[in-house]
């Protein structure tokens, strides 16, 4: 196990009960009377992940000493939230494999995931509004739409050689940060902490989810296909310019430069292993997780102005070992 395995692992240990908690509320609001709702719901969400959303919001709930019954089903809402994006990021991306086994658009074909990724954001806004409070309501409804015009934004960017390393970050923040961000935000909401720990709290899950995402990016060309639970390349074949290939083509020769642009235009991975190379060898990915790196000591700025304990050294531990992360 490596020290960044470990140290999320000691996180979610940490976290275990109120994780159960959670997944009471979720066994609970999975029930419907359409079979394939049910069927394709459970599906996705045993195939288990990190649940490093609800699990940052629950994290952050303990370091601000908030322990009402309503985080599980916040927690909850903001995994059905992700696994709706789940549902259709798949479909869209044509994915046949996720955390190692089949997608549920492979499993269930693609009509049946956007509808029930349909059920699973609205079954969310249900619950949202159980909550009763309107800046909750205003932050979840917020992320969501801003997610769905990252996808719509990375929809526009496919295939688009041209993308700047601004252009990139724009999606990220937008895509996946967003929630990561909205997760910490409520935790702070349910706490009614001040509005500068509110920010602080909002900060680091931006940080955190940016971070995070640049270096699942750079795992696409450096990670262990067997630890993943996806394929090496699956970017490149959809035509995402993502960051350490936007580099390589910044720092590359002409020929490099064009071996890149074509693979992205074209979607093409028969130059695969000449790609990885170019870009281990102009250092692209060293600089992006170097950008990483930023984002992680980003998110550790943000955690000062919140109450010392062994939730925010949790979180602390979260930030810092990430850079470790390989899978």
């Amino acid at each position: 196990m490596s020290a960044n395995s470990s140290s999320t692992a000691a996180a979610l240990a940490l976290i275990a009960d109120d994780m159960q908690g959670m997944d009471r509320v979720i066994a609970q609001r999975l029930k419907s009377d359409v079979p394939l709702v049910s069927q394709v719901s459970q599906y996705i969400i045993a195939a288990g992940g990190k649940r490093l959303r609800p699990a940052l919001l629950l994290l952050m709930c303990g370091a601000l000493g908030y322990r009402g019954e309503q985080r599980f089903n916040l927690a909850a809402v903001v995994e059905f939230i992700h696994t709706a994006t789940l549902l259709h990021d798949d479909v869209v991306d044509e994915s046949t494999l996720r955390r190692g086994r089949a997608t549920a658009n492979e499993a269930f074909g693609n009509p049946a995931s956007v509808l029930v990724g349909d059920f699973l954001y609205s079954r969310a806004f249900q619950m949202m509004v159980e909550a009763g409070d309107m800046r909750i309501m205003q932050t979840l409804a917020e992320a969501t739409n801003v997610i769905a015009e990252g996808e719509v934004l990375q929809l526009m960017n496919m295939h688009d050689a041209s993308l700047s390393e601004d252009g990139y970050l724009l999606v990220i923040r937008s895509k996946t940060a967003k929630l990561f961000e909205a997760s910490a935000r409520l935790a702070a909401l349910l706490a009614q902490s001040s509005p500068e720990v509110e920010k602080s709290c909002a900060d680091y899950g931006q940080a955190l989810g940016t971070a995070f995402q640049v270096i699942d990016d750079v795992l696409d060309y450096d990670g262990d296909v067997s630890e993943m639970g996806k394929n090496l390349g699956d970017d490149l074949r959809e035509g995402k310019a993502t960051l350490p290939l936007i580099i390589a083509m910044q720092r590359g020769t002409e020929a490099e430069r064009n071996t890149i642009r074509e693979a992205i235009e074209t979607g093409g991975t028969a130059n695969m292993a000449q790609i990885i190379a170019i870009v281990q060898n102009t250092g692209a990915l060293l600089a992006t997780r170097d950008a990483a790196a930023a984002e992680a000591r980003r998110a550790l700025n943000a955690l000062q102005t919140l109450p010392q304990n062994i939730y925010s050294n949790a979180l602390q531990q979260l930030a810092s070992q990430l850079l470790e992360r390989r899978f």
